[in-house]
């Protein structure tokens, strides 16, 4: 199979390059943040700046990857430039808050979005020189799969601990909404343990990625179909769409050779 063959079949690298080329233009185009910088710190230094380098860093991995153009560069800049925001505006705020668990919840929605970049990454820069081993072939697929495992636990937790707000977005056709939230949330709790320990770690990641989608299509696309004029329930689908790609991108990874 030639390299243009292989790329046009990896359908998920697809959606995720789709998506984050729309993350960045929403940036663009609203001046603010794209969902997945969001919430960003009040006093973040040249803020206008950093709102238009995260957009145009969407953007251009996007159409790289999208063209299969650079897409090695593209994806090294993606995962650092996730990687740079999750430690300098994510982690310091659940060091500083360890007992919020919405901290955990940001910080785990990022990971999510690393995670996804490291296996792009490590999958289109096998050959690069000077990466590091953990992030090209098979030790970054690794490396995507274990931070996949760890985000998928604060994710977990939030539905059980914000209970009431997890039951408040269940679809009102839906019976027993608490008892949804309390599944949803000790799935992705389950699927985290098994990403870590590798206990049928295939399929936990394609069922988190289903699950995924299916929130963006059950709970965030009619909440845009009924409020289209606001920009929240459009942000909250964007990022449920950017979570579901890269969590597609992850458990490919398991098909993809």
């Amino acid at each position: 199979m030639n390299r243009a063959s292989a790329y046009a079949g990896n359908r998920s690298q697809v959606a995720f390059a789709a998506i984050l080329l729309v993350l960045g233009i929403s940036g663009l185009v609203r001046g603010d943040f794209a969902p997945v910088w969001d919430p960003a710190p009040a006093g973040i230094p040249g803020r206008t700046v950093q709102v238009y380098l995260t957009a145009l860093v969407f953007v251009g991995a996007g159409v790289a990857l999208l063209v299969a153009r650079a897409e090695a560069w593209a994806a090294g800049l993606l995962l650092g430039s996730l990687w740079v925001w999750m430690l300098a505006f994510r982690v310091p705020v659940i060091l500083s808050a360890p007992g919020v668990e919405v901290a955990w919840e940001s910080c785990g929605e990022i990971a999510v979005m690393v995670a996804g970049a490291c296996v792009v990454f490590a999958q289109r820069a096998r050959d690069s020189a000077g990466a590091p081993r953990m992030f090209t072939g098979r030790g970054g697929i690794r490396t995507g799969r274990v931070i996949f495992g760890l985000a998928l636990i604060p994710l977990g937790l939030a539905h059980l601990v914000y209970l009431k707000e997890t039951a408040s977005l269940v679809p009102a056709w839906l019976p027993a909404h608490e008892a949804w939230a309390r599944l949803t949330g000790s799935f992705y709790l389950a699927a985290g343990v098994s990403m870590l320990t590798g206990f049928w770690a295939s399929g936990a990641a394609m069922l988190t990625a289903l699950q995924m989608a299916g929130f963006t299509v059950l709970v965030w696309l009619p909440q845009v179909a009924s409020g289209a004029a606001r920009w929240e329930p459009w942000s909250e689908f964007l990022l449920s769409g950017a979570l579901s790609s890269a969590a597609w991108v992850v458990a490919d990874s398991y098909r993809t050779r």
